[in-house]
């Protein structure tokens, strides 16, 4: 066997299972408001800045807007945002928050924070740890976007 390819030596393996758990965790605090992670990531890009264009939440969030156009479908069936024509392109859609989506934000700031940081205080990471986390996920983050932009320019030219 080779060793590359063992599961435990695969950084990726871990990325994986790391964000598939604490998305797990999110799931009972996200309960209680209601929405699922994918909508609560959408409602933080919203809390931000509010009136924002699909392709920019789907720009933020790393994701096709393909994939967030369902997601945004789901949102407004449940009264959290609403979307419109832009005034100038009535190509381009605008999603804004609705007054509910809105008042998610303070419930969202008391629940989740301290029941996530509840979640993990027995995690031995001090908070400089986790900044130092955050980052170096940046940076792999950026390599991978990179990498993408490149393989899709290239798969454009051909």
């Amino acid at each position: 066997m080779h060793e590359e390819l063992q599961l435990d030596n695969q950084i990726c393996f871990r990325l994986y299972t790391a964000s598939r758990l604490i998305t797990q965790a999110y799931t009972p605090l996200l309960n209680e408001l209601g929405i699922t992670y994918p909508q609560y990531l959408v409602l933080m890009v919203l809390w931000e800045k509010d009136c924002q264009p699909v392709n920019y939440i789907a720009h933020r969030l790393l994701l096709e807007t393909n994939t967030v156009t369902p997601l945004l479908q789901r949102m407004e069936k449940l009264g959290i945002v609403v979307r419109k024509k832009g005034k100038q392109d009535k190509r381009q859609q605008l999603v804004s928050l609705t007054d509910k989506g809105r008042n998610m934000e303070e419930k969202a700031y008391r629940l989740i924070p301290t029941g996530m940081g509840e979640m993990l205080k027995a995690c031995p990471l001090q908070k400089e740890d986790y900044q130092h986390l955050a980052n170096e996920l940046d940076s792999i983050i950026a390599s991978l976007k990179k990498n993408r932009m490149s393989e899709m320019t290239n798969q454009n030219e051909q």
